[in-house]
């Protein structure tokens, strides 16, 4: 029997064993047998035949087991049996659909194949209802669809349908979804078969839309292919498309929004007739009314230019030309002369992307007469009132300038480029105007066209440089930098070197470092020598030493540390020589110009250019320093070393004038102590025997070289020293004083506590200092407390002269106390309780000093007052260091307690009131602290949970906010200067009350609403007559309590957040009635208005509105004054909501 007669007698239920054992031997690969082969050499009897068969053997096995019960249990069987059924069905049903597929691919015309089609319905029904499980039987019925739609065969519109939406709906689904995009593709042609407008499409055209925000299917190439082809299905689909495709544009990615670009190009192009229409009218025109019409700050903006700018990119083509003129020409030169600016701005940005926007249908006269009247637009945009729109059209015309060079007469570049340089560059109204035109012009210089009429005009400019605007300096400096690498013109020519070494020394770092590279081949070139670079320093030291200084400070920016440590080098030679008198200094340069400088220096006529020179020597060493650490370049760092020993002696000896020691001191510094054996040795007693009043300049350097040099513990240990013996003393140390005074340089604390000020205000030598021992820094910390007893003295001294130390030195040392303390604490957490320390300063302060702000008595006197002002400057600087203790985490929950107690004491006193600026900043940093509560601490001590802290904080905010207004009242004057000393610290206070969402805190908003309303209602109730009654628009039309408040919430979104959620609040608790009250919050909201508008602010609206409507009745028969408060709120209420 051949391999032909028994495959076709297995092919029944009877003998299914051999059929599927057939199936197995053709998915074996080492076995002969071939299911195609053998359907192939089956004469057309037998093939349908074999379809007859398997058609009945396919709907046998299917009515056994329905596909919708292949996930059920099986009633009356075992869950074994259950499970090899399942697999016995399933194995017919993907042999069945194995031969189905290779049959259709040796179909041959004239075979009668409708018993594959009955096949292929059952399978259909399987696809369908077959669970997610049998991925592999679903793709293999798949495939057998798609070859059946390629083929054109009987029904093939059900088939291929059932394919298309199998694909789609996997393809959204899968992680990896390109192949089955690809097979997509390849059935995109059924699309066309389906009705757009029945029911049964529904779900197709939801998952069409669904591929618009789908990235992989927007990114894939034949993915882009197929959302190309959507826009041909139906002509009312494109408008679905688009409006689908802009809803998402917000959030899409450059990236995306060009794949979305390309596919609105391509579909355009491949468009005809009603489609083509549809496209251009209702996608591509919609986009350019939006980029008209959409406020600047949209995010949608820049997607929507983004996607017209691809058009733009191919107006090379014809139809590209003629599609944008079609498009353009009703809408763009209407948008030009609206009186809308962001509407112009917005135009003439479209304007100069498409320029010019001409029909190429037209003669060349009728062209060049329209580009001639877009010429004139552009001229005239570039004279707009308005800045913004005049920054837009000079980046337009510059890029029609750099693109269109050699197309435009002269004449016209000319007229262009003399009101760019001349007027649009001196703009006196709009610094954005000014700076654009420098940095548009860096588009032109692209142009090797327009260097030589540049050249020309750009000089013109030059005092730009000194533009009241640090941005306009920096665009004329970009633009020169550009001048000097296009080599468009000499950069000194358009500006002089003079005046750019000015603006080197005085402007700050953006422009000083532009400057500095623009002038770096000029004084820096690293393609020549040594000697050179050296005559170019001394050159610019002489021209101008700050611009030296400055310049070489970002030197290093622009060449190799190698380069920087061989300009040391040769300006250590030149210094060297300018010592050795006897010396020739030929063999250093032979300009004459270097050794006239020298016999200058020589004769000691010019130690300017020596103190500048050691100066730069520093700066550049300062420059590599950390480079030269690095391990890889330690013989460069020695070989300096060695080389600067040799000189710094002699040099000590020979530049003695004030700037030169200062910048050796600087340069001593920098090297290893050992190696400045002569200088090192004597630096500690030039400290100790430093005059009491020096200013900072005459040790700071020392100071530094002490610390960079490891002896940090030398300076500290005279600080203490000097702190403990001049701090008063008792008994028998007085003696030990006498003994040791042969030993030890007079005590000079006002100078030590000098010294300690630079040491911790340095971070250099801040970490020095906090690096050495707990136990010497301990020792200068009670030096320090031990200058308390002078404060307790004078404070209660009622004599003009007590004897004690200086006051002013005892105030400082207590200030340094409590730094120093926070500091320690926040370095050596497991030390020392200084946590406690600085809670006896706080029990000290509140028993001793504050009593002082409450004295009035009259026998008191002139004594009484000074002891006042001790007391104020104590609790300020008190206030200060728990500020700091608190802004690092360090204060525990006792601790916050007992300050916020301190801060209550504070505000009680009689001028508690210069305190609250103080207070508040303490009060921000307890908020901001804030920690969930811990259950088991919470349980344990529920005096000091953090929503009793909270709750302390804003009962504190409350007092100080009362005291505040008691304060504007009664002394106005006084009360303004309060505010603005307080609010700072009142902003970051209420951000934080604001960002934090405790229930605890919401007093603070409440303590604000309430004082806001009473404030209002009091202004309202002075109004004298009805026609009086205005709507505040800012919060300079507000009383003072109401304008100051107002302008530090409207300072932040999320303040305003609150407020207006706990304003509306209030307002639904009912506790609002009166008609004056609710006035009070309109006006509030009013100017809240014009700052932001968000749905909370309507909200609060609404709800005043509510209210109002309950004196709609009543304001008809009340006072005048009733029915102007009435008609006047519901107007700016109904104004909030529009």
């Amino acid at each position: 029997m051949s391999k032909r007669t028994a495959f076709l007698e297995s092919s029944c239920k009877d003998k299914l064993n051999d059929f599927l054992h057939f199936i197995q031997l053709h998915k074996d690969n080492a076995q002969p047998f071939n299911v195609e082969e053998v359907v192939q050499e089956m004469p057309r009897d037998q093939r349908e035949a074999l379809w007859g068969r398997l058609a009945v053997l396919l709907n046998d096995i299917i009515l056994e087991l329905p596909p919708k019960r292949w996930e059920e249990d099986l009633e009356g069987t075992s869950s074994a049996n259950a499970v090899n059924l399942r697999k016995h069905v399933m194995a017919v049903v993907d042999s069945v659909t194995l031969v189905a597929s290779v049959s259709l691919n040796v179909l041959e015309d004239g075979d009668t194949y409708s018993a594959l089609v009955e096949i292929a319905h059952i399978l259909h029904d399987v696809l369908v209802e077959c669970p997610v499980s049998e991925a592999p039987l679903q793709r293999r019925i798949l495939m057998l669809f798609v070859t059946w739609w390629k083929k054109g065969l009987k029904e093939k519109e059900k088939f291929g349908r059932i394919a298309f939406f199998m694909s789609l709906q996997k393809s959204l689904t899968l992680k990896k979804p390109g192949v089955e995009i690809q097979r997509l593709w390849s059935l995109h042609d059924v699309l066309l078969s389906l009705d757009y407008t029945s029911e049964d499409s529904k779900q197709i055209i939801d998952l069409l839309l669904q591929c618009y925000h789908h990235p992989v299917f927007i990114s894939h190439d034949d993915g882009k292919r197929f959302l190309v082809f959507t826009f041909s299905w139906n002509a009312s689909f494109i408008s679905v498309i688009h409006e689908t495709i802009k809803k998402h544009l917000e959030f899409l990615s450059k990236t995306v929004t060009a794949h979305f670009a390309e596919i609105y190009f391509r579909a355009w192009n491949k468009a005809s007739g009603d489609f083509l229409e549809q496209i251009e009218n209702s996608c591509i025109q919609d986009l350019m009314q939006s980029a008209i019409l959409l406020n600047r700050g949209s995010p949608v903006i820049s997607k929507v230019r983004q996607i017209l700018s691809s058009f733009h990119a191919k107006k090379d083509s014809h139809s590209v030309d003629k599609m944008l003129y079609n498009l353009y020409t009703p809408i763009i030169w209407t948008a030009l002369r609206v009186p809308n600016f962001q509407v112009r701005a917005n135009a003439t940005w479209l304007f100069t992307e498409a320029f010019p926007i001409h029909d190429p249908n037209q003669n060349v006269q009728s062209i060049e007469e329209d580009i001639q009247k877009q010429l004139d637009t552009a001229m005239s945009l570039l004279k707009d009132p308005h800045p913004v729109v005049r920054v837009i059209a000079i980046l337009g015309v510059c890029k029609i300038l750099a693109k269109c060079w050699e197309l435009f007469p002269p004449l016209v570049i000319t007229e262009f480029l003399k009101m760019l340089v001349t007027e649009l560059a001196v703009d006196a109204s709009s610094s954005d105007v000014r700076s654009s035109v420098f940095k548009c012009l860096n588009i032109i210089l692209d142009n090797a066209l327009s260097h030589p009429l540049l050249e020309k005009l750009l000089p013109m400019a030059k005092n730009s440089l000194h533009d009241s605007s640090e941005k306009v300096r920096v665009a004329f400096l970009d633009m020169l930098i550009k001048v000097k690498e296009v080599r468009a013109a000499k950069f000194w020519e358009i500006c002089a070197m003079d005046h750019l070494l000015a603006r080197l020394a005085i402007d700050c770092s953006s422009v000083s470092k532009r400057v500095a590279s623009l002038l770096i081949n000029s004084f820096f070139p690293v393609n020549k020598s040594e000697r050179e670079w050296c005559t170019r320093c001394i050159s610019l030291t002489e021209m101008n030493p700050v611009a030296a200084r400055k310049f070489y400070m970002y030197a290093h920016n622009h060449t190799t540390p190698t380069n920087i440590v061989k300009l040391m080098l040769a300006l250590r030679r030149f210094l060297k020589k300018c010592v050795n008198t006897d010396c020739d200094l030929t063999d250093l340069n032979d300009s004459n110009r270097e050794n006239s400088a020298a016999q200058l220096v020589r004769s000691g006529k010019d130690t300017k250019v020596v103190s500048s020179l050691l100066e730069v020597v520093f700066i550049l060493w300062k420059s590599v320093e950390e480079t030269l650490e690095l391990a890889s370049n330690n013989d460069s760092k020695m070989l300096v070393y060695a080389k600067f020993e040799n000189v710094m002696e002699t040099f000590f000896q020979a530049f003695q004038d004030e700037r030169s020691v200062f910048a050796l001191v600087q340069l001593v510094s920098l090297m290893p102590a050992h190696q400045v054996p002569g200088f090192s040795s004597t630096v500690l007693a030039r400290l100790k025997g430093m005059d009491p009043r020096a200013v900072p300049k005459q040790y700071d350097q020392l100071l530094h070289c002490m610390c960079s040099w490891g002896r940090a513990s030398d300076v500290v240990g005279v600080i203490t020293d000097w702190l403990t013996e001049a701090a008063p003393k008792k008994g028998k140390v007085k003696t030990k004083q006498k003994k040791r005074s042969k030993e030890m340089v007079e005590a000079k604390p006002d100078l030590a506590l000098a010294y300690l000020d630079y040491l911790l205000n340095q971070t250099s030598t801040q970490e020095k200092v906090f690096a050495l021992s707990e136990r010497t820094l301990n020792q200068l910390l009670t030096a320090l407390g031990n200058w308390n007893s002078v404060l307790y003295t004078h404070l209660t001294s009622n004599t003009e002269d007590s004897g004690c130390s200086s006051v002013e030195t005892a105030l400082k040392a207590f200030s340094y106390h409590g730094r120093l303390a926070v500091h320690l604490r926040h370095n050596f957490p497991d030390g020392c309780d200084y946590l406690l320390s600085l809670g006896h300063t706080a029990s000290w302060v509140a028993d001793t000093v504050l009593p002082c702000l409450s004295k009035h008595s009259s026998d008191a006197g002139v004594y009484s007052e000074k002891s006042e002002k001790l007391a104020s400057q104590i609790t300020e600087s008190f206030l200060s260091m728990c500020r700091d203790f608190l802004l690092l985490g360090l204060g525990d929950r006792m601790f916050k307690v007992e300050i916020l107690h301190l801060c209550s004491c504070i505000l009680l006193t009689d001028t508690g009131y210069q305190f609250i600026p103080a207070v508040l900043a303490v009060l921000k940093e307890v908020a901001d602290s804030f920690v969930p509560d811990d259950d088991h601490e919470a349980q344990n001590d529920q005096e000091i949970t953090t929503t009793a802290i909270l709750e302390r904080v804003a009962s504190l905010f409350d007092d100080a906010l009362q005291l505040l207004c008691r304060c504007l009242i009664k002394e106005p004057e006084k009360g303004k200067q309060l505010c603005q000393s307080a609010g700072s610290t009142l902003t970051d206070f209420v951000q934080v009350a604001a960002r934090i969402d405790k229930a605890a805190l919401s007093g603070v908003f409440g303590t604000v609403c309430a004082a806001l309303i009473v404030e209002m209602e009091r202004f309202l109730k002075k109004i004298t007559q009805p026609d009086e009654v205005r709507t505040p628009q800012s919060v300079t039309d507000m009383p003072p309590v109401s304008s100051f408040m107002l302008s530090v919430i409207i300072k932040s979104p999320s303040v305003i957040k609150a407020f207006l959620t706990e304003l509306q609040s209030v307002l639904v608790s009912g506790n609002i009635t009166s008609l004056n009250e609710l006035t009070a919050i309109v006006h509030i909201l009013a100017v809240i208005k014009h700052v932001e508008k968000s749905k909370v602010l309507k909200s609060a609206a609404m709800s005043v509105l509510q209210q109002l409507h309950k004196h709609a009745a009543t304001s008809t028969d009340s006072t005048d004054f009733q029915k102007a408060f009435y008609e006047s709120s519901v107007k700016t209420v109904k104004e909030i909501l529009a």
